[in-house]
């Protein structure tokens, strides 16, 4: 994916395809990424196999199976989160609180969300490289594979299809959906169907296949610096709160936005979803609380519409660009369209 896919659609190219901003359905309705063809599984145009596009409303949880590696992992960092407080230090919790927000919001909340997502802005190939990196390392999961899911999350918001809707239990939007089990198969239709641009991006990909590696890296350096500087005791302390804690924090307060802001809070404009702005979510959640907005307005930068409505990562995206780092910026509503995955892969929006 270069920069320029993400601009406003200028082409008469048949094989791409826009929004009219002036209609009612994109300004206030369910926010579909895909269009108005969001309803209908490309699936057989990818692979040939009807199925090969997985469930994820729930449905299909106990025919699949338990994803065990995704389990594992999930519940290890749980485990070892436990084990910090007897690890404490001062030094670790800085280490924590520093790779909490570098993760978290570089990461997710701007990188993965508001960047790859959702176009919200225009970067290097180098800062995009960035921000894929850091929300890999997050533990979420690659960039392809998680803009996948939220590309798919807009297009069937509360609806079937969606792959955490609290329609389907509150446990279920908040973590539970991601543990049925999927083939190789179904994920690369997945990913061909939600995310082609990042299917053709070489530094995504890349990442993607090296996800668990810069884990053990991270831990493995963390442990060693702390131990060779302080001594074993901080090691396992700097390990314990830069990884796991850190990454629970990062895991549960992202969560929220899936589960408790489609259940909880207010809501700014009327959209056909369940979204709401939930300031607690807001404030934990570096500025991705305020979901009802954002789910108004997908390609906004900035989700909190109000004064008190808090959004560090939009403070983040205004200070890039300041310095020139990030520039066609989609601050207002009038700039926030949908964006438009084709079938045939290349991504466009038209802008008012």
């Amino acid at each position: 994916m270069t920069p320029s896919t993400l601009l406003p659609a200028a082409s008469t190219d048949q094989s791409r395809r826009s929004i009219d901003l002036e209609d009612e359905a994109c300004q206030f309705g369910r926010a579909a990424i895909h269009g108005p063809d969001a309803a209908k599984s490309t699936a057989t145009e990818i692979s040939g196999n009807t199925k090969a596009e997985p469930r994820s409303d729930g449905k299909d949880a106990g025919e699949n199976g338990i994803d065990w590696p995704t389990l594992i992992w999930i519940a290890g960092m749980h485990l070892a989160a436990l084990a910090a407080p007897f690890y404490f230090s001062w030094s670790g919790l800085a280490i924590c609180l520093v790779l909490c927000w570098v993760t978290g919001c570089l990461g997710v909340t701007l990188g993965y969300h508001r960047l790859l997502t959702h176009g919200s802005f225009v970067t290097s190939t180098p800062v995009r490289w960035f921000f894929a990196f850091v929300g890999g390392i997050s533990g979420e999961g690659s960039a392809i594979v998680w803009v996948a899911n939220h590309r798919k999350h807009h297009a069937f918001s509360d609806q079937d299809g969606d792959p955490h809707s609290p329609r389907d239990g509150g446990l279920w939007s908040h973590m539970l959906w991601l543990f049925p089990q999927h083939s190789a198969a179904e994920v690369d239709a997945h990913v061909n169907r939600w995310a082609p641009d990042l299917a053709k991006d070489s530094g995504v990909i890349f990442f993607h296949k090296t996800f668990l590696l810069w884990h053990f890296v991270i831990g493995g350096g963390l442990l060693a610096t702390g131990w060779a500087i302080y001594g074993p005791q901080t090691g396992i302390s700097w390990l314990l709160w830069g990884l796991a804690v850190r990454m629970v924090y990062v895991f549960h307060v992202t969560w929220f936005v899936n589960s408790a802001t489609h259940i909880w809070g207010y809501r700014n404009y009327e959209t056909t979803d369940d979204s709401r702005n939930l300031w607690w979510v807001g404030l934990l959640a570096f500025g991705e609380g305020w979901h009802n907005n954002h789910h108004a307005f997908q390609r906004m930068a900035a989700h909190g519409h109000k004064w008190w409505e808090f959004d560090m990562t939009y403070w983040v995206i205004l200070a890039m660009e300041r310095l020139g780092l990030v520039w066609n910026v989609v601050h207002t509503p009038r700039g926030a369209g949908q964006t438009v995955t084709s079938g045939s892969g290349k991504v466009a929006a038209k802008s008012a």
